[in-house]
């Protein structure tokens, strides 16, 4: 086990580094080193290494640390959701929130109903019917907020039209998804021994105890002067391990309970402690690849045969055309230039680490197959990539078609918007 963790955290260190040199965020370099150590690439060498680097008595251990990584994560993931910004968006942010995930859920669901053979043949899971449907509708609209906000921090995009409206909207897009995900969970755990609506009953229950009475009693305590709370950091992880572990006894899966947690937990005024953010990220920081490991222990691309190739196809389309039309479209209707929506429309096509926790959930509660795990986590990993080369594009094309004389404006601009990025950066 300590071995197995000394390769992981080298792994993704050394390919978080070659992705930053690529022009994509780190955690793509960290993804991939979890997929390249399991079967699908080191797997495929002779004497099958990955077997004996993580024999099943070590998976679970692994699973365990990954399960705290992916809750922290969550955790943050609430804590960060600026509700204010979002009841203040302007009319960009609102239309492109909502065509960017009703278009891409109304697909995946049309496509149940128009190719559900596709599906069959690859054995989509043992879910009802109604939870798969809510999956299908889900996993095709997810924006990856974290991966988002890296892209435009790199990019120098912090503080344009573009990298505010795509930021605001995949805030209310994560928060959407995850409601209708958690119903889509409820009574597909098997933790839990009570019925569907009893389920229902007691994770309301539980949801409004949390958010109507732990929230403000906390924000009392840790608004008084006292130094015994002064320090945050424990007070969050017990809350977020907490509350994980109180929606996996109710049925739902632990990610849930961060999330959770994270809007439960008070903030300092109206935005986040800055101490407690940044302990929580270094502490996700370090565990996240071995999640990344997890999910490529069950990634093998070599399982997707003819049916999955064609399966595969099929959802990219759903993933990319949903996103990426909607999302001009919704930009240009709330009053953004050609060239705005346009990287607008990029920005919200990126799906990455909250993808692939979705993908996990739904294959440990049974939602879906091993082989349509694999289809989805490749559509995640190729609607991420496909991020910097499509903005490269779109910027090099609004490039080319300003006048001459108003080239060099927005060039300086851009490189003033990075300098302030380095400054903030630092």
């Amino acid at each position: 086990m300590i071995a197995d963790v000394a390769i992981i955290v080298v792994a993704s260190w050394l390919l978080g580094a070659l992705a930053r040199r690529c022009g994509q965020p780190t955690v793509i370099g960290q993804i991939v080193a979890g997929i390249a150590l399991g079967p699908t690439l080191l797997g495929q060498l002779p004497g099958n290494p990955t077997g004996h680097l993580f024999p099943p008595e070590v998976k679970p251990f692994l699973t365990v640390l990954a399960q705290v990584a992916v809750v922290i994560f969550m955790f943050l993931a609430g804590y960060e959701t600026d509700f204010g910004q979002l009841r203040r968006g302007s009319r960009a942010v609102v239309s492109v929130a909502t065509l960017a995930l009703v278009v891409p859920m109304g697909l995946g669901v049309g496509s149940l109903e128009l190719f559900g053979g596709a599906f069959d043949a690859v054995g989509h899971g043992h879910a009802e019917g109604g939870s798969f449907t809510l999956f299908m509708a889900v996993a095709p609209a997810v924006t990856a907020l974290p991966v988002l906000a890296a892209i435009v921090r790199e990019r120098g995009m912090a503080g344009s039209p573009a990298g505010t409206v795509a930021l605001a909207s995949a805030g209310f897009m994560d928060v959407a998804a995850w409601l209708v995900l958690a119903a889509a969970f409820v009574g597909t755990g098997h933790q839990s021994g009570h019925s569907w609506p009893v389920t229902l009953l007691l994770i309301t229950g539980f949801v409004a105890v949390m958010l109507l009475g732990v929230r403000p009693l906390l924000g009392k305590l840790l608004s008084r002067p006292a130094a015994l709370l002064m320090n945050r950091v424990p007070l969050a992880l017990g809350l977020a391990l907490g509350s994980a572990w109180v929606t996996a006894s109710l049925g739902l899966h632990p990610v849930f309970g961060g999330f959770l947690a994270g809007l439960t937990m008070p903030r300092v005024g109206n935005r986040p402690d800055p101490e407690l953010r940044h302990t929580l990220e270094q502490t996700a920081g370090v565990l996240l690849p071995l999640f990344f490991v997890t999910t490529g222990l069950s990634f093998d691309i070599g399982s997707v045969d003819g049916d999955g190739a064609v399966l595969l196809a099929l959802i990219l389309a759903i993933a990319i055309v949903g996103k990426l039309g909607p999302g001009y479209a919704a930009a240009r209707i709330g009053g953004l230039d050609p060239h705005q929506s346009a990287l607008v429309a990029a920005l919200v096509n990126t799906r990455g680490l909250t993808e692939l926790i979705v993908l996990n959930a739904a294959l440990d509660t049974g939602l879906i197959g091993p082989e349509l795990f694999t289809v989805f986590v490749i559509m995640a990993l190729v609607t991420t990539f496909m991020t910097g080369p499509l903005l490269h594009l779109v910027n090099r094309r609004a490039k080319a078609l300003a006048p001459p004389g108003a080239a060099a404006k927005p060039a300086a601009g851009a490189a003033r918007d990075q300098e302030g990025a380095g400054h903030a950066a630092k």
